[in-house]
């Protein structure tokens, strides 16, 4: 039986490698870090990040509450009696309604219901010196398994 054997590959030197066009000596022993800090290269400062505006955020929304739509108990997850809170993130926009609704955490069969329900909610809008603005608050949907 034949075996094709591949030879080993050559042994580098890596003290010995220059760097084409590079700013060290190419012949001398560790071109490439010698040269590393012998230039009067100097880095531009970083540009500054662009300022974000995050809309305020509101704990006390529920009181702003007009309009719920209570969230239908998934039958999957009342059969294999799942019940728990899940907590949502949502913008409420100027006139009210909900924008940029997000799943913070709750059980993976609750979420969806919990999501279809508050996409429907409406608010009073916040105001603030007298302009409607938009607001971050967070929503707390509680599903409980009624009866034993």
């Amino acid at each position: 039986m034949l075996t094709d054997v591949a030879p080993p590959p050559p042994m580098v030197d890596p003290y010995a490698i220059g760097v084409r066009d590079g700013t060290g000596d190419p012949h001398s022993r560790g071109a490439v870090i010698g040269s590393i800090g012998d230039s009067n290269f100097v880095l531009p400062p970083p540009a500054p990040a662009p300022a974000v505006h995050y809309p305020p955020t509101s704990r006390m929304m529920e009181g702003n509450l007009v309009y719920r739509v209570q969230p239908e108990y998934p039958a999957l997850a009342r059969q294999v009696r799942v019940q728990g809170l899940v907590v949502l993130r949502a913008t409420i926009s100027r006139d009210g309604a909900i924008e940029n609704l997000q799943a913070l955490s709750g059980h993976p069969l609750l979420i969806p219901a919990a999501l279809n329900a508050v996409r429907q909610w409406r608010y009073r809008p916040y105001v603030l010196n007298g302009e409607p603005v938009e607001v971050e608050t967070e929503v707390k949907v509680n599903f409980i398994l009624s009866g034993g």
